[in-house]
């Protein structure tokens, strides 16, 4: 074994702080009753075939159907989900399921990889939510008891299918398949340089860069390679690789994105980006993947290494605020009660007097509940969110307009006519959304309609895995508050102030990144 990697077990239960959380370079042993014991010795993957079948939903093409951009979703958006199954013998069924609860983390395309048990990966990725890319038929076809899985929106790649993750490549020693959430910020010099060296590249997504770097080691174990590989890597990642017979789990120094591990009734393990997909296939909760940590399983058990201790993690703090579900346990907190927490700051501090309090569905309902909970002041449904929407609308000839935005949210007439309405949302980027559901509110009776935005406003661009307008667009980095407030045209507006955030955060407040709401940035490609 390389002096670069020290195997410790791991933790039996979840560090209580963020602070607690970072790897260390420690050779202390501690017995895990959950886990075989664990070995120092590393197995060498041996060479592999592959099996790679791609698939893609057809869908009709109407001539005088108009694709539309979400105008609606005018919110930062998550990149991807990801899972890993160990030992489990309905593993591609259990990783569908998974990527099911994770599918608010990306529906431009889904992906599994399983290893066969005469050692093939066999792959289905498509374009299209979870249910639309797997059936029954491809869930029979992805035998094995190890699978990788993911869902996808775009941050670094083109929206086509061959981005559509996991990768699946060969190296001299065998086969992979990777899944990664989160962005690399040394991704386009790292390519340039492999491009300059003869590399060919088949997709435009950063991940392609882990699997060129796992390629190029002079190392012959597997999780030397990896190791190896993540040292280079700037930014943010999650990362979950497979091997015919090995799952490899890993987290950046930062933590920037979540990475959880659980386990199933029947001793399988399982790895998700939140606690939600371990709900839904029935795994208990057992930790986080620390950031900097490397979690290897095999028929030997579960080993941990250390990739490079960082004294202070840098989580997202848009976790809480937006990307994960209200029922996840995200960086050692409950979603729910964060956000709960920051509509009860925003009533505190920017309390108006108003009749009714609603929500944005869907992601700032529970903050409208904190607000309205510490305002005493009713908490009603005043916008109802249609479900069944898709990408692509028949618009009538005459053009109805905010069509977009009043095919997702209809008001309440009964709820909204004649009362002073304060409205609950959980972020504003470019603000044109925002404009709209004011418009919808008053048209609908509003007397008064008060906008509060349960998060600091957004100034800056996030590089670590999250798609966000550049600079210029971002209405809070052109515009002050009242210049906002008269752009959108409520009565008026106000923010959660980022100190009020921190202080909510308390001894945790120094783990997370603030960078969307500061431009300070913990990492770029320098």
């Amino acid at each position: 074994m390389s002096a670069a990697a020290t195997l410790i077990p791991i933790a039996t239960t979840a560090p209580s702080l963020l602070a607690d959380k970072t790897c260390s370079n420690s050779n202390t042993y501690l017995k895990n009753p959950l886990f075989k014991p664990l070995l120092t010795k590393t197995t060498t993957p041996t060479s592999v075939s592959l099996t790679h079948q791609s698939f893609s939903p057809v869908s009709a093409k109407n001539p005088i159907s108009e694709s539309y951009p979400d105008e609606y979703d005018d919110k930062p958006r998550e990149e991807c989900g990801v899972v890993g199954i160990y030992n489990d013998p309905e593993a591609s069924r259990i990783c569908y399921l998974a990527l099911h609860a994770l599918q608010h983390r990306g529906q431009e395309g889904a992906g599994i990889v399983t290893a066969t048990p005469d050692g093939i990966l066999k792959s289905v990725t498509g374009m299209g939510l979870v249910s639309e890319v797997f059936n029954q038929s491809k869930l029979d076809e992805l035998t094995g008891n190890n699978a990788i899985g993911h869902v996808r929106y775009s941050t670094a790649g083109q929206s086509m299918l061959k981005n559509v993750q996991p990768f699946v490549a060969g190296y001299r020693f065998g086969r992979v398949a990777v899944a990664h959430n989160g962005n690399f910020v040394n991704y386009q010099t790292l390519r340039a340089e492999f491009e300059k060296n003869g590399s060919i590249f088949t997709t435009s997504s950063d991940t392609e860069v882990v699997l060129h770097l796992i390629a190029v080691s002079q190392e012959r174990p597997f999780l030397i390679r990896v190791i190896e590989a993540c040292k280079k890597l700037k930014g943010a990642y999650s990362l979950v690789f497979i091997t015919e017979d090995k799952l490899v789990a890993v987290r950046d120094p930062f933590g920037f994105r979540p990475l959880v591990m659980g386990r199933r009734s029947n001793g399988a393990i399982v790895f998700a980006s939140e606690t939600c997909a371990l709900d839904l296939v029935e795994a208990t909760y057992d930790r986080e993947v620390e950031p900097g940590e490397l979690l290897i399983v095999d028929k030997d058990g579960v080993q941990s290494t250390c990739l490079v201790p960082h004294p202070e993690p840098k989580s997202c703090v848009f976790e809480h605020i937006y990307f994960s579900l209200p029922n996840s346990v995200v960086f050692g907190k409950s979603v729910y009660e964060s956000r709960r927490k920051f509509g009860e700051i925003l009533a505190t501090e920017s309390l108006v007097d108003c009749d009714v309090v609603i929500a944005v569905p869907d992601s700032g309902v529970v903050a409208a509940i904190g607000y309205a909970n510490k305002a005493g002041v009713p908490f009603q449904q005043g916008l109802i969110r249609s479900h069944y929407v898709g990408r692509t609308f028949i618009e009538p000839s005459q053009q109805i307009r905010d069509f977009g935005v009043k095919l997702k949210l209809s008001p309440v007439r009964a709820v909204l006519e004649g009362k002073r309405v304060a409205v609950v949302d959980d972020s504003i980027v470019r603000g044109t959304t925002s404009s709209k559901i004011v418009r919808l509110l008053k048209e609908a009776g509003a007397k008064e309609v008060h906008m509060r935005f349960a998060s600091p406003p957004i100034i800056a661009s996030c590089y670590y895995g999250v798609d966000t307008p550049s600079p210029e667009e971002l209405i809070s980095n052109r515009m002050s508050v009242e210049e906002i407030r008269e752009f959108i045209g409520c009565d008026s507006l106000a923010f959660l102030k980022i100190d009020s955030l921190k202080k909510m955060l308390a001894g945790d407040s120094p783990n997370f990144c603030y960078a969307c709401f500061s431009g300070n940035y913990p990492e770029l490609d320098r």
